[in-house]
């Protein structure tokens, strides 16, 4: 297995959010930036996810250091999260004692990739590091404050079938990466999803990709179980994996207390002979599965077309120096 050290991280930037000038954004990661100016250019006005519509928040007020004395966001948390499953938070945000740390008591980690994130004086809710959403409550999300997701890209250069070689579009490489179509938006994305109680980034992407893109049911037996960890596990060994970002995601279930984090790595097959032999199979959360070709103007689900141009960009200097 060949690592990398991670390309873009909040670590730098502990006050992102709370404060998000021209200044602080220029110190910041060029993911997250584009991150930032994606979400500044969604329809927060929208429609959430099977709720109510977003109250409108202008370009110059989503920061909390803005004051809006006109703001009123609609409150909601879907049914789902209310009837209380062992994933979601207590109703009641001020009864939690472990924001911003890990919190033993539900065995969550509650610490945002941005840092220290404020609570509502009032209600003591976590405010989103990304600013106003336009809805308060935790929508469909389960906990209060930064919800973590893990999102494996597996990737490999396409190749001429003949020679082998790199096929090129314009002179440029062409990058092909495993995608699932979603079956509750139908946008095609990364695979991947939230980390469970006591679970690592890592032990997520592995049960999510094997779940997602390999077809792996929970009604599967322990044996069939084994057999599909163990392939995965096998040419994971031969990969060069990397770690893309780690950080606050424009997803479009984020409210103002309840927001998606998330930790992208890259695992790409530099040999174009690793992946190969993997038989790809929706699981139940997907409506489909297939082999990718990336391009700048491809559209994805909430933040995965940024999180695709950086592993693109990662692995066309790695071309440059041979090693795919």
């Amino acid at each position: 297995t060949h690592t990398h050290t991670p390309l873009f991280s909040l670590a730098t930037a502990p006050t992102f959010g709370m404060g998000c000038t021209s200044s602080v954004e220029a110190q910041i990661s060029t993911i997250t930036r584009q991150i930032v100016c994606s979400r500044r250019q969604s329809t927060l006005s929208a429609l959430y996810p099977g709720g109510p519509r977003r109250f409108p928040v202008d370009n110059e007020r989503f920061s909390w250091n803005e004051s809006y004395d006109d703001y009123h966001p609609v409150e909601y948390t879907a049914e789902v999260v209310r009837r209380k499953p062992v994933w979601a938070d207590p109703d009641d945000a001020s009864t939690i004692q472990h924001y911003n740390q890990y919190d033993p008591d539900a065995r969550v980690q509650r610490q945002s990739f941005t840092g220290t994130y404020a609570l509502d004086p009032v209600s003591k809710r976590p405010l989103n590091p990304l600013g106003r959403h336009g809805i308060t409550g935790r929508g469909l999300m389960g906990r209060w404050g930064p919800n973590f997701a893990a999102d494996p890209v597996f990737s490999r250069w396409k190749r001429s079938p003949i020679t082998n070689e790199i096929q090129r579009r314009g002179g440029h490489p062409i990058l092909e990466f495993i995608a699932i179509q979603r079956k509750d938006t139908g946008d095609w994305a990364i695979p991947g999803g939230m980390v469970d109680v006591a679970e690592s980034p890592d032990d997520t992407m592995r049960r999510e990709f094997c779940e997602e893109a390999l077809g792996l049911l929970e009604k599967d037996s322990d044996e069939e179980k084994k057999h599909v960890m163990d392939t995965f596990l096998g040419m994971e060994k031969d990969l060069h994996i990397s770690v893309i970002y780690k950080g606050p995601v424009d997803d479009p279930r984020n409210t103002d207390n309840a927001w998606m984090e998330t930790t992208v790595k890259n695992f790409h097959d530099s040999k174009g002979t690793v992946l190969d032999d993997i038989k790809l199979k929706a699981g139940d959360d997907a409506k489909g599965v297939q082999w990718m070709e990336y391009s700048p103007t491809l559209q994805l689900y909430a933040s995965h077309a940024i999180f695709m141009r950086a592993v693109y960009e990662l692995r066309s200097n790695d071309s440059e120096v041979g090693l795919a």
